[in-house]
């Protein structure tokens, strides 16, 4: 790991910046993971692997790893690490949701009802066993519709059911119906229960949900950039109600659904979010698609609002967030939630070639070359979506139809000719580069 001295001297606080700003030709790289990033970072010029005991540079570990080291480690200026300390904020679904309700809350007291309002992306949520009272209560209110049980603190579909009796849910508490699988889990283990989206927006019958990326490298101030290419998660088998024990009609989840009788692993169940945009567009024209991509613009930007004053914000820290919205036939956006480790396994080659690029521009963006000049709107894939404020499509601030329109810095769902912006990018950074010579 890589380690320094602490000091409070002035000059050498100084010297310390203009070391961080340098080029660096040699990254000594750390990762915990064997799938598309170990094969990115082996193949990125100038980066060498070094091994457990070794000092590095830059590390992507996984969340075990943070959560037992990070406390004891010093890192340098310019070390890079791939998670913040307490990530689980806005990543484990209790805590996400605890926070968007006292967020909202806390606009409606400061700006309005109608600012509030902008918070209602997130189904009604229970967190069982601390609210179950409150979960009944709603629960009678509303006889007959369904609802979802999430554990707070697991992927890829794991331990998920539906339900519409408080029966299944008075059994599940009692340990009496559960699977051997949910058997094998703690009892103490927390949930959510979530009213669950009767009315998907399905296409070919079948539901969907979609998988962006969001690369935060500052809370303090909240810098974030969206990604151009994202999916869309397809079930293997049409929707219906009338069976909600079916995984395969109900969960998106490639793990899922790669288990289905007659799944294919050569087709997949993933569109790329460039074809469903053209999709929705054809269907139902350019401006309802503006409004929803805007719409899912204000997800992204009010959850990370809601954990901004709760992450410990590091210099040294980043994360790329994995966000799962699902669409209503009203073509209105839902988060369900957003991941601290979206996978980057590939479950086929286009979605190994799209990681592959998500990950290459994740670490231009992050530059531990010290290529960049930090003024940057653009850098490969990723569009910079709130610097402070948030950050307009063109330099001129506003719409130049003049209506005065803001038109918001992101290309979700566009052409991403991301190998131009980089060549322009490295072609201004050797300028810089011989200049300073």
């Amino acid at each position: 790991m890589s380690r320094g001295k602490v000091t409070t001297n002035k000059s050498q606080y100084g010297y310390q910046r203009q070391k961080e700003r340098e080029p660096r030709s040699c990254i000594r790289y750390r990762c915990g993971l064997i799938n598309t990033i170990a094969d990115v970072l082996r193949q990125r010029p100038g980066w060498t692997e070094v091994k457990e005991d070794g000092e590095w540079d830059f590390y992507w570990c996984e969340v075990g790893w943070l959560r037992e080291n990070f406390d004891h480690i010093y890192m340098e200026e310019h070390v890079r690490i791939c998670h913040f300390r307490n990530h689980y904020e806005l990543t484990r679904k209790n805590f996400m949701v605890k926070n968007l309700k006292r967020f909202r809350k806390q606009l409606e007291r400061e700006s309005g009802r109608l600012e509030a309002l902008k918070c209602d992306f997130f189904p009604k949520t229970f967190e069982l066993p601390a609210e179950y009272h409150l979960f009944v209560e709603e629960f009678r209110r509303n006889p007959g519709i369904t609802w979802i049980m999430k554990p707070v603190a697991r992927s890829q579909g794991k331990g998920i059911f539906l339900f519409r009796k408080l029966k299944d849910i008075i059994d599940w508490r009692k340990d009496g119906s559960r699977s051997d699988e949910q058997k094998d889990e703690l009892p103490v283990e927390n949930y959510v229960a979530q009213r669950y989206i009767e009315n998907p927006y399905l296409i070919g019958g079948r539901k969907f949900d979609l998988r962006v990326y969001v690369l935060v490298t500052s809370y303090i101030p909240l810098r974030a950039w969206l990604y151009r290419d994202g999916f869309a998660r397809f079930s293997n088998t049409r929707f219906t109600l009338s069976s909600i024990d079916d995984q395969y009609i109900h969960l998106t989840n490639v793990a899922i659904q790669k288990t289905a009788p007659d799944y294919d692993p050569e087709k997949g169940c993933k569109w790329m979010i460039q074809q469903l945009r053209q999709y929705l567009t054809a269907k139902h024209g350019p401006t309802a698609v503006e409004t929803l991509f805007q719409n899912m613009d204000n997800i992204f930007i009010k959850s990370l609002q809601s954990v901004q004053k709760i992450i410990i914000n590091d210099k040294h820290c980043f994360e790329l967030y994995g966000y799962d919205i699902l669409l209503d036939e009203d073509l209105k956006p839902w988060l369900l939630e957003v991941n601290a480790s979206p996978s980057l396994t590939a479950s086929s080659q286009e979605d190994y070639d799209l990681k592959c690029r998500l990950l290459e521009d994740t670490l231009h963006v992050v530059d531990m070359e010290g290529r960049l000049s930090g003024k940057e709107k653009r850098v490969g894939g990723f569009d910079l979506m709130w610097n402070d404020g948030p950050v307009s499509r063109d330099d001129g601030q506003l719409d130049c139809t003049g209506n005065g329109n803001f038109i918001a810095n992101t290309h979700l769902g566009c052409i991403n000719n991301r190998k131009k912006n980089l060549r322009q990018l490295m072609k201004s950074a050797n300028k810089k580069s011989s200049a300073a010579q």
